[in-house]
């Protein structure tokens, strides 16, 4: 290697060698696990499901790792799979006989601060987005993603991804202006 240059992960298929066994495998599922499931986690708020999602996620990861070209490319197939798993779920089932376990901590995200009864307030607004424009908002929210990332990770083009962004904050702002004009009035 000559001066000045920074020597490059292991991009080759080394990783992908590593990956195949079963210590190898372990350490790339703990070292993503909490990622992935955090993305289930915070679109259903459903501990049981987002494991089950999860563990079909790394289950399908196993069976492509040939497919992964890189480690970049690997988070980036992770957040897309598992976006992609929690809306087909959602489509598939609905939300009949979930039911969401309230008061758990968040995983992966710092613990909430502010009104609880607004947070539960804002939570129960973006549970009722439609399935699409949920994910972005998960996706920008709460794993900080840019609108390029989202864009990757759910195979959608950017501008599409500004327009759900656009249509679930005026959802957001009239179905909250909606429950604040029906809240009782003090003093009545």
């Amino acid at each position: 290697m000559e001066a000045g240059q920074v020597a490059q992960p292991n991009v080759g298929t080394t990783w992908k060698a590593a990956a195949r066994e079963e210590a190898g495998f372990a350490e790339l599922v703990h070292t993503h696990q909490s990622m992935v499931y955090s993305l289930c986690w915070h679109f259903f708020r459903n501990r049981a499901l987002a494991e089950e999602i999860a563990q079909d996620v790394f289950l399908q990861l196993f069976r492509s790792l040939d497919s992964i070209e890189s480690p970049q490319h690997l988070e980036a197939w992770l957040r897309r799979t598992a976006s992609n798993r929690c809306i087909d779920h959602y489509r598939k089932r609905g939300r009949q006989g979930e039911v969401p376990l309230e008061g758990l901590v968040e995983p992966a995200s710092p613990v909430p601060t502010g009104d609880p009864l607004m947070i539960g307030m804002v939570r129960k607004l973006v549970a009722s987005l439609p399935d699409a424009q949920r994910m972005v908002v998960v996706l920008r929210y709460q794993e900080d993603l840019d609108a390029t990332e989202i864009a990757t990770t759910l195979g959608m083009p950017v501008q599409t991804v500004w327009s759900h962004l656009r249509r679930a904050i005026a959802m957001l702002q009239e179905k909250a202006g909606r429950k604040a004009n029906a809240a009782p009035k003090e003093g009545n």
